[in-house]
């Protein structure tokens, strides 16, 4: 199996590095990643001006590894139109310190890097946890692989996006797994003034919602210790989700604690 992996946080993220970690015990993996954070860039792609690619000294040993000066979406368009020679199996973007949820998903780097992959055929996950100082990477490193070899023997269908969001706990303390839908919000954003003593500006400032109640959605499934996954789709909501056995996510968080 070949994995390619990417992220919106910057080649050099401890996430991206942790799940690379995990995925190189059960697969050959290919490294494409932006080389800054590029976080609510979204489905961003750079059309007129050049992308310059550098081959870089990968922080786990043995990773082909590339960085690129452009998107989380240009990294993948680049990984599979030109740097990966082989036939890729599965697209993974994160692991995102911090939660991509509700309607943050639209301009979320982590998922439109994995998006991209999707359009083109391959099934792709988006995986992060809900924390911007997680201190439980190495639980979501776990799941992406065990969910990287159901997609291998096709227990999971591979046409497939999912969007999965952990919560920074340990895993004693996780209740369980939910496919989920995505919630109507998950931040509002609002416009607060600055000046530097010369001229004024304007800053963009997200403030959290209210707590979602909805337990069918994303953010629900979080709030109460729950890992959630999304199946999205290009019209990301309408398409109805493909058949998942409900005994394959109680299987999952078993897997997990062992």
């Amino acid at each position: 199996m070949k994995i390619l992996v990417t992220n919106d946080d910057g080649i050099f993220a401890q996430g991206l590095w942790t799940l690379v970690k995990q995925l190189k015990s059960i697969a050959q993996v290919i490294v494409v990643a932006p080389d800054r954070e590029q976080s609510a860039i979204g489905t961003a792609v750079t059309l007129r001006q050049p992308l310059r690619v550098q081959r870089v000294r990968p922080m786990v040993s043995g990773i082909e590894t590339y960085s690129v000066e452009g998107t989380p979406t240009d990294s993948v368009i680049l990984a599979l139109g030109k740097l990966v020679k082989n036939k890729i199996d599965l697209v993974i973007s994160g692991i995102n310190q911090g939660p991509n949820l509700g309607d943050d998903v639209l301009i979320s780097g982590t998922v439109g890097a994995a998006l991209q992959g999707y359009l083109r055929g391959f099934p792709a996950l988006a995986i992060s946890v809900n924390g911007a100082d997680s201190l439980y990477l190495a639980n979501a490193a776990k799941l992406a692989a065990l969910l990287a070899k159901k997609i291998e023997s096709n227990v999971l269908p591979t046409n497939i996006f999912l969007n999965i969001n952990l919560p920074n706990l340990p895993l004693a303390k996780i209740k369980g797994v939910k496919i989920t839908r995505l919630a109507s919000g998950s931040h509002t954003d609002t416009v607060e003034d600055g000046n530097n003593g010369k001229w004024g500006y304007y800053w963009l400032v997200r403030q959290k919602i209210n707590k979602n109640t909805d337990e069918e959605t994303d953010i629900w499934a979080i709030e109460q210790g729950n890992i959630s996954i999304t199946p999205l789709h290009t019209n990301l909501t309408r398409k109805p989700s493909p058949s998942i056995p409900d005994s394959l996510f109680s299987d999952l968080l078993r897997e997990l604690q062992q």
